[in-house]
């Protein structure tokens, strides 16, 4: 047991966060315990977080860490810094204290529930399925059976999802509703996509359609067999890459046999430069947006920056319940801070991007990195920029599989039937397929 009477953290990974706090630097020393934390000394990790939290300002966490180092060994105190962990945004820290105390308590709910959560909002899906079915005689059918389906779906196990799927009767309190249907809806997403995508742990664009109904048009082409699986880490956005996200979605409405009357303009200058270049490309008029529009596609550069603007917060909430006939295209869209709305189609993923018109980076002849200026012109310049640019698609390193449009308009053939339907609650997870991100 680690002793209250040394006040410093041995273990190497703990000591090292204990001196980035003693330079005050709060940030470093939450990366230093972003992995690795499953094993460490419980008792010198409280230390560690109680220091964090009172330098925060999180009473809760600091109160709950300071009784698990004095107690390390006590169920209660185990579960109550795993609770205020997970509320104060760091769920991967309460996941070694929430294992301990289901160790030490076998079988509380209440205990599986929280380290269930804990895992799911760190991506952990397959942990939580194993928690859960290891704990199955006592799963009530709400909602942990609805949430072993769930995780089984977001660790791509198909098969134990639909089995446990078939015995969940529906919830008889109504606060469940929206859950079923959303969960019905990937599952049948699933057995369209299924058709004609492996659903396997590299399917990018399949899983993506599944867990939020989108359609991704294109898969990064660098890195996809060293990490990336499809997804941009790092990006610096071209005229090109945008007339070709604009061209495969021209395609895909097609595939679909939607037919937009009109072309929605959000608020930030990202999307009104791309949406004016869709309106000329696909020959339908321009408008402000207007969330009661229906037959429209509705372009956005990345939702994220629409967030930004004055009224995006009512923009966004708008979005997520859907209008008849209304498409929402995003472009470049995080993955690892996804935004509150799941498009119906996208064209990338990445976990930073630069906007072809931001100032973009460059290395000069002395090897140091600079921001160059924007690009101030009229957003109409620039929209014809992009219409004149190259949709070649980028050959990349040549380990990306092959992708030709044809290829992605027999995709959403195959999930027509499936495809703009329910509403677009955002993502919380990057689902089955992983890809490596950078702190």
């Amino acid at each position: 047991m680690f002793s209250r009477r040394n006040r410093r953290p041995k273990t190497p990974a703990l000591l090292q966060a204990w001196q980035s706090l003693d330079e005050g630097d709060i940030p470093a020393a939450l990366r230093e315990l972003r992995s690795g934390t499953d094993d460490l000394p419980l008792g010198e990790l409280a230390l560690v977080v109680a220091r964090i939290a009172g330098s925060a300002g999180f009473d809760d966490l600091r109160t709950a860490a300071d009784a698990l180092t004095a107690r390390p060994d006590k169920a209660g105190a185990l579960y109550d810094f795993g609770y205020a962990c997970i509320e104060r945004g760091v769920p991967h820290l309460a996941i070694p204290a929430l294992r301990e105390a289901l160790r030490q308590s076998p079988g509380t709910v209440v205990i599986v529930r929280e380290l269930v959560s804990a895992y799911e909002r760190v991506g952990r899906h397959r942990d939580a399925v194993d928690v859960l079915t290891a704990h199955e005689s006592g799963l009530a059918d709400w909602p942990d059976r609805y949430l072993l389906v769930f995780n089984a779906l977001m660790a791509g196990d198909l098969a134990l999802a639909r089995r446990h799927h078939a015995r969940l009767p529906d919830p008889q309190d109504a606060m469940w509703l929206p859950a079923r249907a959303r969960q019905r809806a990937m599952l049948e997403r699933a057995t369209g996509a299924g058709r004609v995508s492996p659903l396997d742990a590299t399917d990018l664009r399949g899983w993506q359609y599944v867990i939020g109904g989108t359609v991704l048009t294109t898969l990064s082409p660098y890195g996809f067999d060293a990490g990336m699986s499809g997804r941009f880490a790092w990006l610096q956005d071209t005229h090109d890459q945008c007339l070709r996200g604009l061209v495969r979605l021209k395609a895909i409405t097609g595939a679909a046999g939607v037919r937009p009357t009109s072309v929605s303009l959000l608020p930030d200058r990202g999307s009104r430069i791309l949406g004016l270049a869709a309106a000329r490309l696909l020959e339908l008029p321009a408008k402000p947006f207007a969330p009661e529009r229906e037959d429209t596609i509705v372009v956005a550069y990345d939702l994220n920056d629409v967030a930004g603007t004055e009224q995006g917060s009512e923009i966004l909430g708008r979005l997520v319940e859907r209008t008849p006939g209304q498409i929402l295209h995003e472009h470049a869209s995080n993955w690892t801070d996804p935004p509150l709305v799941a498009a119906d189609s996208v064209t990338l993923l990445h976990q930073s991007a630069t906007a072809p018109w931001d100032g973009q980076l460059s290395v000069g002849e002395d090897g140091d990195v600079d921001s160059g200026a924007p690009d101030r012109r009229p957003e109409e310049d620039i929209a014809a920029d992009i219409l004149a640019a190259d949709a070649t698609p980028d050959e990349g390193d040549g380990a990306t599989p092959a992708e030709p449009v044809d290829r992605l308009t027999d995709f959403v053939s195959a999930v027509r039937d499936t495809w703009l339907r329910g509403n677009r609650a955002g993502l919380s997870s990057a689902g089955p397929v992983s890809s490596s991100r950078f702190l």
